[in-house]
């Protein structure tokens, strides 16, 4: 039911943005006439027309979702997406803003006025505005600032000092906390002064004076028990609590093997400074693995697909220029063989063969790797194991599919040497792309960097160069 109702959800938003570009074409091309036309009153005709549809679109951003909003927002060009996004009022601009990604938010601040950031910046929370500080301007920023109240300046300041991956940049301030020894009919009375709950109660944190975490009061506990009951009396102690200078990773591994909703998060001396929600974690596990994908591709960020032309380039540039290089030295291990080549023309047609297949199964073992080290699956000891494991993959795979392409080189080509030659040269090319495979990550690992990034290029570089001169020279030698 939910997975049917969310494909319906996501059936509604592409309709609602095909609708929207439906206006908006409409829109340029009906005041492209009206620009040309020479009328009386020119200038009120084409202040009606445009007011029309920005009314029309304006309608249909009105029930949207945030989220939904942002979703449009990003699949909009340039001019279109400024258009729609100055019919939005400045409340909802600082919830889209939170939204979008990276790439897009920076075009929509770029076209914003310090006066309207200010405006659509200051509905957010603490913890929302310090996601918002890296990309606004600072003078935007300051006046922000000035215009919160102490413990507001206080959570955005402490929001702001934890890294960026780390459970304290994901943690919000907006929770329920208890003393232990009130009864529940206390408890519910004090959730009846609340408008609403914040998004994702489904516990109270019971804390004592100081503020240091005690336990945890499930909502369904609360609402089962009698109410003359104290809370000290069915709270739970057994939680699972986190605390501010954890890595993000670590919180995420949690919420998937417990299913939590909800976790307190605690400083050094176990008070309760903040929560960590589901609804953060599912967001920190997307971007993360956006970025890895990006990362293995060689992208250095996230791209806005509108974005002009230089900024892609700009974003692009680095990993080709490696590619560029690498591939230079694939075709010099290949002039270094062009006589065997031309005594046997049969080695031109086989040899993409053998380096297409090794960096596939380079890649395999790659993101085989780097995913377990992102679940802290694999410890720095643990890598003689891991090559010997891939090893023994490798050879197998090299055997089983070298040997089939073998026969098939004997069949093509009549040549059972070929066929010999062929089926070692994708086992070693398969061993030395496992090598690699497991060793680019680990590497990475060890030196603090992101396992993930350029890792799709390292590896069919090497499996390119190392397949080529693996085969030609087993040619070289055996067949000539």
């Amino acid at each position: 039911m939910a997975e049917s109702e969310e494909l319906l959800h996501q059936e509604d938003v592409q309709q609602r943005l095909r609708e929207m570009q439906e206006l908006l074409a409409r829109h340029r091309l009906v005041e492209g006439l009206v620009h040309r036309q020479e009328m009386a009153k020119h200038d009120i005709v084409e202040n009606l027309v445009h007011k029309q549809h920005t009314v029309e679109l304006s309608r249909k951003l009105t029930d949207m979702h945030p989220a939904d909003i942002a979703y449009v927002l990003e699949a909009l060009p340039l001019v279109d997406r400024l258009l729609v996004w100055d019919l939005l009022e400045s409340e909802r601009q600082g919830e889209v803003l939170l939204e979008v990604s990276d790439a897009v938010r920076e075009t929509l601040i770029r076209a914003m006025e310090p006066e309207a950031l200010v405006a659509a910046a200051e509905t957010l929370n603490a913890d929302e505005l310090a996601d918002l500080a890296p990309d606004l301007p600072q003078e935007v920023m300051q006046d922000l600032y000035l215009g919160l109240d102490t413990d507001e300046r206080e959570q955005l300041r402490a929001a702001m000092s934890y890294p960026e991956d780390s459970v304290g940049a994901l943690m919000d301030f907006e929770m329920v906390t208890v003393r232990e020894d009130v009864s529940l009919e206390v408890v519910l009375r004090y959730l009846r002064r609340f408008d609403e709950l914040p998004d994702h109660t489904d516990q109270l944190f019971v804390v004592d004076r100081e503020e240091h975490l005690q336990g945890v009061l499930p909502l369904d506990l609360l609402l089962v028990n009698d109410p003359e009951v104290l809370v000290s009396t069915i709270m739970q102690t057994d939680m699972m609590a986190l605390h501010s200078d954890d890595k993000a990773d670590s919180a995420a591994q949690a919420f998937e093997r417990y299913d939590l909703v909800s976790a307190p998060v605690v400083d050094p001396d176990s008070r309760l400074v903040g929560r960590v929600t589901v609804n953060a974690v599912v967001d920190f596990i997307r971007e993360d693995s956006e970025s890895e994908i990006l990362a293995q591709a060689g992208l250095k960020e996230e791209e806005d697909i509108f974005a002009s032309v230089w900024s892609s380039v700009r974003n692009r540039w680095a990993w080709l220029a490696v590619n560029l290089v690498t591939a230079f030295i694939a075709s010099r291990v290949i002039g270094a063989f062009e006589g065997s080549i031309e005594k046997l023309v049969a080695l031109a047609a086989l040899m993409p063969i053998v380096a297409g297949i090794g960096g596939n199964s380079g890649n395999q073992t790659i993101t085989m790797i780097v995913r377990a080290i992102a679940l802290g699956q694999v410890e720095p000891d643990a890598a003689r194991k891991l090559f010997r494991k891939e090893l023994g993959v490798a050879a197998i795979n090299g055997l089983a599919w070298g040997g089939l392409l073998g026969l098939l080189a004997w069949w093509l080509y009549g040549s059972v040497k070929l066929g010999v030659v062929m089926t070692s040269a994708m086992t070693l090319n398969l061993m030395l792309a496992a090598t690699v495979g497991v060793f680019i990550p680990m590497t990475m690992a060890r030196l603090g960097r992101d396992p993930a990034v350029g890792s799709s290029v390292l590896i069919t570089a090497v499996t390119d160069s190392g397949g080529f001169f693996i085969f030609l020279g087993l040619a070289t030698l055996f067949l000539l």
